[in-house]
């Protein structure tokens, strides 16, 4: 079981409104691999509130870690570029997603989770930032953490407190954009063995459509996305970190001391790559089933 815990919000597109939020789309991608998933955050009892939980339920996703209120549902504001780059803004105030508190958490995971995914506006806004800090130091003993900072422009976090929560993971799945915020002066690989240096087992940084690499204490490998035709790249990031997380759970890898071997990472991120680049090639984050993979 991997415990997903974050924001679950509605991306407000400019030809249609879509579920999204990096931790409701990682679930959901989890959940589509085939994982016991569950997501551990706040929802709405309005409409889009009971669109999200709809959502997660057809995917398959557990919901018994999940709160609701009468908050209105979180809101990012996207305007997608040529490329089908994003950028977003951010309605906050008032709204569902920020407010999980540490009341609402459970007093220990269930003996069946392994792993705890957090990042992207959960490491941002009050109280839920406040909660899921809590939540690493409480945890990071017991399973595997990843996190992924997932950086923007518009919602900067807490420095310290991502130093922080980094030190306590056992894998940082940084985007390229993400690294250079952390470190600026440094190259990408010489910032993500910094980043390593701070305690993580295995750091990997997405490079869009150049692929991925990964580094650890005793290896370090590069791979190529596969070729595509882009619809757009939302979501892509947080299917390739649940793709991660699938591969790693399939191969009995979900350990807070993880060790990878070369030709393991390797397949780890290439399997990553792949989950990846089909999700870019449909419109909003929609990552593929398990099924759906033996075709491509």
């Amino acid at each position: 079981m991997v415990v997903v815990c974050g924001e679950a919000l509605i991306d407000r597109l400019p030809a249609a409104d879509s579920a999204g939020g990096g931790p409701f789309n990682t679930a959901r991608a989890l959940a589509r691999l085939g994982v016991p998933t569950q997501f551990l955050g706040r929802l709405s009892t309005d409409v889009y509130g009971r669109q999200l939980r709809d959502l997660l339920e057809a995917d398959g996703a557990d919901l018994s870690l999940t709160s609701f209120g009468p908050e209105s549902t979180t809101l990012a504001i996207a305007n997608v570029g040529s490329e089908g780059h994003a950028a977003y803004r951010f309605v906050i105030d008032g709204t569902s997603a920020p407010n999980l508190t540490p009341q609402m958490l459970p007093a220990s995971p269930a003996p069946n989770v392994k792993a705890l995914h957090v990042g992207t506006l959960g490491l941002v806004f009050e109280p839920v930032a406040t909660t899921i800090a809590g939540l690493v130091e409480r945890e990071h003993g017991n399973v595997l953490v990843m996190v992924d900072p997932n950086i923007r422009p518009s919602a900067v976090p807490n420095r310290a407190r991502v130093d922080r929560i980094i030190a306590q993971s056992t894998i940082v799945k940084a985007s390229d954009a993400d690294v250079t915020w952390l470190y600026p002066g440094l190259d990408l690989k010489s910032a993500a063995r910094t980043l390593l240096a701070r305690g993580p087992q295995l750091v990997v940084v997405t490079l869009g459509a150049d692929g991925a690499f990964g580094v650890s204490a005793d290896t370090q490998v590069r791979v190529a996305a596969p070729s595509v035709d882009v619809v757009d790249t939302i979501g892509a990031g947080d299917a390739f970190g649940a793709a991660l997380l699938a591969w790693l759970s399939d191969h009995d890898r979900l350990d807070r001391d993880l060790h990878l071997d070369r030709d393991q990472l390797r397949a780890a991120l290439e399997f990553a790559c792949l989950v990846a680049s089909v999700t870019c090639t449909r419109a909003g984050a929609n990552p593929p089933w398990r099924t759906e993979l033996v075709r491509v």
